[in-house]
């Protein structure tokens, strides 16, 4: 077989703040897909729209499946996580309203070379989530000049 990327896990420092996040930019994370125990959230498993799974673990559980698990020094990874949106409008809106609740923006919605309208947000430990629309062919240009 074929290796085949299907799961992600994202160990998270806050569940309650990464939850809020989530939600707010407009993934459905309803409350059976949250393991909690007397101590917290420590574990969500979601199956996003194209199939991938999304998990959100606690640095607790994250202990106890990954041995050499060590607390990252800084924040955010050079990786980021991209949901595809309806309209390039809805771009706008997810980025203008998560940074409104305080999360900062790295980029701004604008219009890419390859016809998507698309922006970067930071989720409460600075994983950098990107928003994009489809591509609109009539909205491509060359790719820029590196």
């Amino acid at each position: 077989m074929t290796p085949d990327l299907n799961q992600l896990d994202l160990v998270v420092r806050d569940m309650e703040a990464t939850l809020a996040f989530y939600r707010a930019l407009g993934v459905e994370i309803p409350e059976e897909a949250i393991w909690r125990t007397s101590t917290g959230a420590h574990h969500v498993d979601l199956t996003m729209p194209g199939g991938l799974v999304l998990h959100f673990d606690s640095e607790a559980l994250a202990k106890v499946y990954d041995q050499g698990w060590r607390e990252p020094i800084g924040t955010g990874t050079r990786n980021v996580l991209t949901f595809k949106v309806a309209s390039r409008e809805e771009v706008d809106r997810i980025h203008d309203q998560l940074a409104a609740l305080g999360h900062p923006s790295s980029q701004p919605p604008y219009d890419t070379f390859w016809g998507s309208r698309y922006a970067i947000v930071e989720d409460p430990d600075g994983t950098k989530v990107g928003v994009m629309s489809e591509p609109d062919p009539a909205r491509r240009t060359g790719p820029p000049e590196i």
